[in-house]
């Protein structure tokens, strides 16, 4: 959402890339730099974990195709821009200006502007010419004193997103209260139930104020295969008697990719976890492993030739009991 201080953030300069940018490289450019100054790889290090949020709000800002163009829109405006009050002659109002960029007046959208750059005073002098408070409709002061305008009622909203999406991030788009249609960010690695802000899309303040907000709840559909445990992901993965006693190499689902390779080793219980780096949720906060779950199934039907093998198999076993230590820990 934009903000005042979008005047003197240069985004592209944070991120080392032209206006131009390709959505491709400006991609490769924000993984690396985020794998650079991720507060795992600089435990401790203030700095870094500052330029890892710098580089994170930059990259929300110009991956967004809508907001990028916001953004240029607004930084274009910084040097010098001037306002002229409704009604002045040969020029338009304030939303005549905001209108334009933002498709339905700069008061709507709750922004507040201030001067990035040139000479003499700042948009906060030019609207607190007009106003009486160096600030256009904030919550205090405001146009009518008393404590300033009141702000509008926030918005509760569901919407429901499928698990690859919820995993991956996306962009989506959603219809408010008045039929307006309006685009949400969905991050990558959104959790079922969690709730996420939209800034100044909720009710209208009834004098002026700025508006609510809502707030929407994301419900995940489950996958048949893969469950959340974080940034990770579980799969259980079912292997043979003979695979978990004798030892085998398996292929292992992975979330919209190849099949990877796993090797069981010899004697491996059901249950055992067995994890593939790398292959979980990929957000900026990190990225999760794989984790596959080893589960031995047991074969409903058994020939004949099968079931005297497997007796002979148990005969040679040695003669004590599994459960022994479970009972023994049961009686105290």
């Amino acid at each position: 959402m934009a903000s005042q201080d979008w005047f003197d953030k240069d985004f592209y300069k944070v991120l080392g890339v032209s206006k131009d940018v390709s959505e491709a490289d400006l991609k490769k450019t924000y993984r690396k730099l985020a794998r650079k100054y991720h507060p795992d790889s600089n435990p401790g290090d203030a700095a870094a974990e500052a330029k890892f949020k710098e580089v994170s709000e930059a990259y929300s800002v110009l991956s967004d195709a809508e907001e990028r163009k916001e953004y240029d829109q607004i930084r274009a405006m910084g040097g010098g821009a001037r306002f002229t009050a409704p009604g002045s002659a040969g020029q338009g109002g304030f939303d005549d200006v905001f209108g334009g960029m933002f498709g339905g007046g700069g008061q709507q959208r709750g922004y507040t502007f201030q001067q990035g750059g040139g000479q003499g005073g700042g948009f906060d002098d030019v609207f607190g010419g007009l106003f009486g408070n160096g600030r256009f409709g904030s919550s205090s002061g405001g146009y009518r004193g008393y404590g300033g305008p009141t702000r509008g009622r926030d918005v509760t909203a569901h919407t429901t997103i499928d698990f690859v999406t919820a995993t991956r991030g996306e962009t989506i788009s959603l219809q408010s209260a008045d039929g307006k249609p309006f685009k949400v960010k969905i991050p990558a690695g959104v959790s079922d139930g969690q709730k996420i802000k939209l800034r100044g899309k909720g009710q209208p303040s009834p004098d002026g104020g700025e508006p609510g907000d809502i707030v929407l709840t994301v419900t995940v559909r489950k996958h048949p295969v893969f469950e959340r445990d974080g940034l990770n992901l579980r799969v259980t993965v079912p292997v043979t008697f003979a695979e978990a006693a004798l030892g085998a190499t398996i292929e292992v689902p992975t979330l919209g990719g190849d099949p990877v390779k796993l090797r069981v080793a010899p004697g491996t219980p059901s249950g055992r976890v067995l994890r593939v780096k790398g292959r979980g949720v990929e957000t900026s906060k990190g990225t999760g492993d794989l984790l596959a779950v080893v589960q031995v199934a047991v074969p409903s039907h058994l020939s004949a030739e099968a079931k005297e093998a497997l007796e002979a198999f148990a005969a040679k076993l040695p003669d004590e009991n599994p459960r022994e230590d479970l009972l023994a820990k049961a009686r105290g």
